[in-house]
């Protein structure tokens, strides 16, 4: 069999077009493209920092424009989606409850996710939260007042909240929407009526073999050592996998400039004569999240991306390199540089605190334009009508003012000539 050759430029747009990154969206957003968009990416990681736009939410806009944030919160609430520990704490289809079910019946082997000496010490506590459940219908730990008023931090979580996670995990009970992003759990009994462990519960083996499936399929093209990290997988032996993916026809293997030996899914098989002579063209450019599922992998970003990125909130400020809540930059397949911005919502303004280009990136025209569009779009969808600009490269610096004033109304950008 002839060798398939790609360029590093060619298997990156393969992975961005598996992930919905390639090309700006054709159409505005609809509702349903929030189930079809996370069954894309399989996983959609859950982060509560709001200092820009919380993290699903943002991966979503990255690739489906603007659109309402509500619109995930309904899907969630229809039961399209549900919660669980997955790369972490994520969304994905309801329709794979079956997969993490084998996790929620042994919650000891999760480590900090479930603390079993607090579910044993507050047995009854917790037995009289699920008939409170039961009776009276959903609940989120809100409801129930701490003990010791004036605590904080999560060492000082109210019992109810730790009741509530620990059942969680456990499988007891699931989201079933969130009010202002708090979690609001009914029990999984009732959630899922039909769902009976003795018919549906699929074996540990199996679901991890469905879950490394849905990893191939999400990433588009990867290295073996990248497969297991997506679904936070472990002791698992992937090399028969592929042998027998490949004699499958599921994936092939294809050599990638600096990288090797790779292997890409047959969903992408239609857009290989593309890549293989350089013609597969990426045209977004996109603020991302730090947990988008391209980074979140942060040696596979570097590997694949050139791009190190490490999150630097729970750094000490006077450590910090980059910034509190830095957002990986994308220009037309390259991760090229990333900005540390907070939104001032009553202000309506967008703060780029200080933006960065990666080492090596040559600030084009088109560069600086697709950024100015990507920042801006960024900017209206989180209801700013300006952008403040702090510390910038030279280049940018030279063609962007301090403030730019965003017209909501054409979905233009106007820069203003004050400094």
């Amino acid at each position: 069999m002839t060798r398939i050759n790609l360029s590093l430029r060619a298997a990156r747009h393969l992975h961005l077009a598996a992930q919905g990154l390639l090309k700006k969206p054709r159409r505005r957003a609809r509702p349903d493209d929030i189930l079809a968009t996370v069954s894309r990416m399989s996983l959609l990681q859950i982060d509560t920092i709001n200092i820009v736009a919380r993290s699903p939410y943002l991966v979503l806009f990255s690739r489906l424009g603007s659109f309402p944030n509500v619109w995930l919160d309904e899907a969630l609430a229809r039961g399209e989606l549900m919660e669980y520990w997955a790369h972490e704490a994520c969304f994905l289809p309801r329709s794979d409850f079956a997969l993490v079910r084998h996790r929620m019946l042994n919650p000891e082997k999760m480590g900090w996710k479930y603390r079993p000496e607090w579910m044993e010490a507050h047995a009854q506590e917790i037995a009289q939260l699920m008939e409170h459940i039961e009776q009276n219908g959903p609940v989120r730990s809100a409801d129930f007042e701490h003990p010791r008023k004036g605590e904080s931090g999560w060492w000082a979580w109210k019992p109810h909240k730790k009741h509530l996670e620990g059942l969680f995990t456990a499988g007891k009970v699931m989201v079933v929407e969130r009010r202002n992003f708090q979690r609001v759990y009914d029990l999984t009994s009732r959630v899922l009526p039909h769902w009976d462990d003795a018919l549906h519960l699929i074996e540990q083996a199996q679901a991890e073999v469905k879950m490394l499936e849905n990893s191939a399929r999400s990433l588009g093209i990867f290295r073996a050592d990248w497969l297991a990290d997506y679904y936070r997988l472990r002791n698992v032996n992937i090399r028969p996998l592929l042998q027998a993916w490949q004699r499958e026809g599921r994936i092939v293997e294809v050599e990638v400039e600096r990288l090797g030996a790779m292997w890409l899914h047959q969903s992408l098989m239609p857009l290989l004569p593309q890549a293989q002579e350089n013609k597969l063209n990426a045209t977004h450019s996109a603020v991302l999240s730090p947990f988008d599922p391209v980074v979140w992998d942060r040696k596979r970003a570097e590997q694949f991306f050139d791009f190190s990125y490490r999150l630097e909130c729970y750094t000490p400020a006077e450590k910090r390199q980059y910034g509190y809540f830095v957002l990986p930059l994308l220009h037309q397949g390259a991760l090229v540089g990333r900005m540390d911005a907070k939104m001032h919502r009553q202000r309506q303004q967008l703060e780029v605190i200080s933006l960065y280009l990666e080492e090596g990136v040559k600030p084009s025209a088109g560069l600086l334009a697709g950024l100015e569009n990507a920042i801006g779009d960024f900017a209206r969808w989180q209801g700013a009508k300006q952008v403040i600009c702090g510390s910038l490269p030279a280049a940018l610096a030279s063609r962007w003012n301090k403030e730019w004033e965003i017209d909501a109304a054409d979905k233009t950008l106007v820069i203003s000539s004050g400094n």
